[in-house]
């Protein structure tokens, strides 16, 4: 029996810290549409009752907590143990992709140096994170993304409410489809997928209240979507309304003027 290909091994890193254990289950169902987790690690000081929800998970998701004392106030200790590991995982070569788990802009440099190394980053944070962090991931996903269709508990799901409506998309929308090569207008929506996401990393429909693009797309009220019978579906932007003509004056003869 022939094995499927093997999915892309991630390095899954958490900072405890900057993280909500709430998005736990959440965040691993993303994960694995990415590839596979094989590193789950998580850096904090779990003495502090703060970080108590993260050590009631660790067992359910696999995660091995690496201990970081607060010997002194002011300093992190968990985010140097945390670079120091990625910088480790990523000369091991065993690894296609990492997973950064935090909100801190402090891991820009981070990020940027995996992707010099050619291997994918995949950024996990909330809607306050610094766009620095943000686009040095090849990908970027809000946490309250994450949390939009869960069943969860009302703070949770305020937290989860979009923070944008799918008309708002529209100039990003027409951006990338701007960018395309097309003789006719129309480019295939699979397409216009990649180029949002090589144009935004932290583009997301969910951070407009809808599931998928082609959702987005179809309720921006923008665009023309098309899919003839046997083709992919296919978009462009609504053709522009011309503006009726203002009716022009009439003048009056020469004669008639004289004789006012």
């Amino acid at each position: 029996m022939a094995l499927e290909p093997r999915s892309p091994r991630l390095a899954v890193l958490i900072d405890a810290d900057n993280t909500s254990a709430k998005i736990a289950d959440r965040l691993f169902e993303e994960i694995a549409q990415l590839g596979e987790a094989s590193v789950r690690r998580i850096y904090g000081d779990f003495t502090r009752g703060a970080l108590r929800g993260w050590t009631d998970i660790l067992a359910k998701h696999a995660i091995i907590a690496h201990q970081q004392f607060a010997y002194v106030t002011g300093k992190n200790a968990s985010d140097i143990a945390l670079v120091i590991d990625a910088m480790d995982l990523m000369h091991s070569g065993r690894f296609e992709g990492f997973c950064l788990v935090s909100s801190d802009s402090d891991f820009t440099r981070l990020a940027a140096r995996i992707r010099e190394q050619g291997l994918d980053v995949f950024g996990f944070g909330e809607r306050k994170t610094p766009e620095s962090f943000r686009q040095a991931c090849r990908r970027f996903i809000y946490t309250e993304n994450l949390l939009v269709g869960a069943q969860v508990q009302p703070d949770m799901a305020a937290q989860a409410k979009a923070a944008q409506t799918p008309a708002d998309a529209v100039p990003l929308l027409k951006t990338a489809i701007a960018q395309m090569d097309s003789d006719d207008g129309w480019v295939g929506l699979g397409a216009l997928g990649t180029r949002l996401a090589n144009l935004a990393a932290d583009f997301d429909p969910r951070s407009y209240g809808v599931a998928k693009l082609s959702d987005l797309v179809r309720k921006s009220g923008a665009f023309e979507l098309d899919q003839s019978e046997g083709r992919r579906v296919r978009v462009r932007p609504k053709p522009e309304a011309t503006p009726p003509a203002k009716p022009r004056r009439r003048r009056r003869p020469p004669a008639a003027r004289a004789a006012t």
